[in-house]
């Protein structure tokens, strides 16, 4: 057996225990196990310790699991007003795509328009409706690299968990 199959194996022993497995993981791991002893005895192991972790009893600080289950909200809260900005994100840029689809051609004919009541050579006019076709698209996406480089609100307020 080359070494990538025992790596395989550990990393399936460790992710059975935690996550589980989709059954050809399983299986593999199962036709794996029965041919080698060395996986076998770490997997047995891997189960026994975990036994042993889940036998014992642990006494926390009432006060600790209260300050992680207002973590834990509070990153829940996030999560939930995090997936809601990006459904209103991408709702908004469909419909800036269809939109600029729609008036491509209304935009192209007024700038065509414009270079050819100021003289302007083909190769200006045609550089400024590029430029108007993609400003908004670049002044959406400065708009959002400004924000995300900006440190979270609850960042600055994870003092006021107890810190």
């Amino acid at each position: 057996m080359n070494p990538q199959d025992h790596e395989r194996a550990r990393r399936l022993i460790d992710t059975r225990v935690v996550e589980g497995l989709s059954t050809p993981e399983r299986q593999w791991l199962d036709a794996h196990l029965a041919e080698c002893l060395e996986c076998h005895a770490l997997a047995h192991a891997n189960e026994s310790a975990v036994q042993v972790l889940r036998s014992h009893v642990v006494r926390v600080d009432p006060a600790l699991v209260s300050q992680t289950q207002a973590r834990v909200r509070l990153r829940a809260r996030e999560l939930r007003e995090n997936h809601a900005r990006l459904r209103a994100l991408w709702i908004s840029c469909t419909l800036s795509w269809l939109m600029g689809a729609l008036t491509a051609p209304l935009l192209w004919q007024a700038i065509a328009w414009l270079g050819r009541r100021l003289d302007w050579s083909q190769a200006i006019w045609i550089t400024l409706f590029g430029i108007c076709w993609i400003a908004p698209a670049t002044a959406v996406a400065a708009v959002l690299a400004w924000q995300q480089s900006r440190p979270a609100d609850t960042e600055s307020n994870s003092g006021a968990l107890g810190h």
